[in-house]
């Protein structure tokens, strides 16, 4: 037999362990050349222009060499020690190391490139969808074409091409350094099997825990008021990622088998064949891959908290847009307002408008919060804040009496920063006098614009007559440019986009002084839609790749574990009864990082979620419910795998 035959002849036989390995190198080559397609596509030029598309996603390109690269150097590393006994066959007949490592640069070439360049068919291919997703996504009307591009093409090789040359380099020296007797017993080597829970491992898992629900009591604490200065934001945020990773580590080194311990205690050592296979086995084998379980749990927690608070973001646009500009159309200046409609009429756009006096005043909120907000208002009282203040005339079925103040509803950050009580006592601040007031919180929301608002400030609404004293009694150094809110309310909700229109060509969209709703919707669902496209992508590929290095674990796990099965099955245990327990053992394989995963991204967004919308709850449980579908499908192939292993072991 020829050395190439010998080459084709592995190639084919090894090509069945591999195929995962080649899906995932497809993926990710054709995912990296569609990425890099976008920075010189021409249709991503209304793109550009809005949001700086190219740039961001140049940086995430960066990003997803980076996740392709430690995945494509693990995976080859597992599957070099698989041919551990093969090399060493090699090395038995007389074959020189050199001529090995050739032969095996031989074989890989051959996948490798043949995989990348069906990538890049496949990119290609596929490059106008996900153009066409994005297009969609943030809002952009153009034309998505199927355009091939030379410089990603060149770009894509070469980087693919370095990943290649390290994967080599790797190969090259786990062959020099491997003596033939080490080569046979180097998958016996590579996990390490205890067979007793130490007291150590008891005090590590118990630790472990306690780091976890720390990290995760001091996030839920994090902007509700216990830390006030930026030195203890940062201090407790350094804290809180230290001890969730730390936590996380020491959770897979000892706090899984000192938990399955205390089952298996329980049980008094009676266990049936469904515990042995998952019990028994995530008890030894867990805590031996205890640093890639952490990396694979931390980076999962990273992708979904950030696909979540960006998908918060756009899915909160439009009532965020609500919150910040109450009407279609806010203004503060009459002239322009009256050239608006105007515009309005000439085009046949019925609307009706209504018109606010608004005026600033110094408020001493000291009884009805404990926030400090000197940092607020430096030039002022520390107890004292500058808010917007209306009459009850500007409200339709408001009637306060003449020591009565309702504040309206503050923005989701201001409410966690500065909690207010539900009723108290607060002074109004005009330039000389001081007028007592009952306040109590309402459920309004602001009736005038963010210019007024300072963008998320409650507005305080007074009797008339108050208004009126304190009209009278302005302090200017505090007011703003202008005294009066003009809100446009388009009747056909059909006319919006086409008013819009004639809004930016007026150039109204240029100043805080001018707000447009849709606008302002538009412009954070571009924002956060590039976003959200970028992180979705990347989150897939290390969904992807992290799922694949747990499957080949798998792969190796069960190919380790097939002297057990035939024993079992010669006791006269069936395909079924050991498939029981390795379904078992997969949901725990798959699913304690998955579930600890989900709850690290879960503290994580609710600590700090309200910065980025206003809907929480839809938008995160859509993300975990779509992740962790996505994951199950490797959890599923693995079992699939662990039946054929268990069906040859007769």
């Amino acid at each position: 037999m020829s050395i190439n035959q010998l080459m084709f002849r592995n190639l084919r036989k090894n090509l069945k362990n591999y195929y995962l390995y080649v899906f995932a190198l497809i993926f990710s080559s054709a995912l990296y050349f569609a990425f890099v397609t976008l920075q010189y596509d021409p249709s991503m030029d209304p793109a550009k222009g809005s949001v700086k598309g190219a740039a961001s996603i140049k940086a995430a390109s960066v990003l997803l060499v980076a996740i392709v690269s430690i995945f494509l150097l693990y995976a080859n590393n597992i599957f070099i020690k698989r041919r551990s006994k093969e090399i060493g066959l090699f090395q038995l007949i007389g074959m020189t190391k050199n001529r090995i490592f050739r032969i095996l640069t031989a074989e890989n070439f051959i996948l490798y490139f043949g995989s990348l360049m069906l990538g890049i068919f496949v990119g290609f291919s596929g490059s106008k969808l996900i153009i066409m997703i994005l297009f969609k996504t943030i809002g952009v009307d153009a034309i998505a074409t199927l355009y091939f591009s030379y410089q990603a093409l060149i770009q894509t090789l070469i980087v693919f091409f370095i990943i290649y040359l390290f994967i080599m380099l790797m190969n090259y020296a786990f062959i020099q350094r491997q003596s033939i007797l080490s080569l046979f017993r180097v998958t016996s080597m590579t996990e390490g099997k205890v067979k007793k829970v130490s007291f150590l491992e008891m005090i590590i898992g118990i630790i472990g825990i306690i780091l976890i629900i720390l990290g995760y009591y001091m996030s839920s604490k994090l902007f509700s008021g216990d830390f006030t200065t930026i030195n203890q934001l940062f201090s407790a945020m350094v804290i809180i990622l230290g001890s969730v990773i730390i936590g996380t580590y020491l959770f897979y080194k000892g706090s899984v088998s000192f938990i399955f311990n205390i089952i298996r205690k329980r049980k008094q050592g009676y266990l049936n064949i469904n515990e042995v296979l998952s019990l028994s086995s995530i008890m030894f084998r867990m805590k031996s891959n205890a640093v890639l379980l952490t990396i694979i749990t931390t980076v999962s927690g990273l992708a979904i908290g950030l696909l979540s608070l960006s998908y918060i973001s756009y899915y909160s646009a439009e009532k965020s847009a609500e919150m910040y500009v109450p009407a279609d159309f806010s203004m503060t200046k009459l002239q322009d307002a009256e050239q608006f409609k105007e515009a309005l009429q000439a085009n046949s756009i019925l609307y009706t408008d209504k018109i606010v006096e608004v005026i600033q005043a110094a408020v001493n909120v000291e009884k009805i919060m404990d926030t400090n907000v000197g940092a607020l208002n430096s030039n002022f009282n520390p107890t004292d804040m500058i808010l917007p203040v209306i009459s009850e005339q500007a409200l339709d079925n408001i009637h306060l009496s003449a020591d009565q103040t309702l504040f309206t509803r503050s923005s989701g950050v201001l409410q966690k920063f500065m909690a207010m009580k539900d009723s108290g006592s607060i002074e109004l601040k005009g330039q000389y006098e001081v007028i007592p007031q009952q306040y109590k919180r309402s459920d309004i929301d602001s009736p005038v614009s963010g210019y007024f608002t300072s963008g998320g400030l409650p507005v305080a609404i007074v009797n008339e007559t108050i208004f009126d004293r304190l009209k009278k009694d302005l302090n200017p150094s505090i007011q703003k440019a202008s005294f009066v809110y003009i809100g446009i309310e388009i009747k056909d909700k059909a006319n919006v986009k086409k008013a819009n229109e004639l809004f930016r060509e007026m150039g109204f969209s240029s100043t805080r002084a001018h707000d447009s709703q849709l606008e302002m919707s538009n412009n954070q669902k571009q924002n956060m839609g590039l976003i959200m496209f970028i992180v979705g992508f990347l989150g897939l590929t290390f969904l992807i790749t992290s799922g694949c290095i747990l499957y080949f674990k798998q792969m190796d796990e069960s190919e380790d574990e097939k002297s057990s099965y035939t024993i079992l099955r010669k006791l006269g245990f069936t395909q079924g009864d050991l498939l029981q327990g390795i379904q078992a053992k997969q949901i725990f394989n798959f699913g304690i990082p998955l579930v600890v995963g989900l709850l690290h991204s879960y503290f994580a967004v609710q600590s700090g979620w309200f910065f980025f919308g206003t809907e929480l709850w839809t938008p995160m449980i859509m993300v975990m419910i779509l992740y962790t579908a996505l994951y199950s499908i490797f959890g599923i192939l693995s079992v699939y795998y662990y039946k054929k292993v268990i069906k040859e072991a007769l």
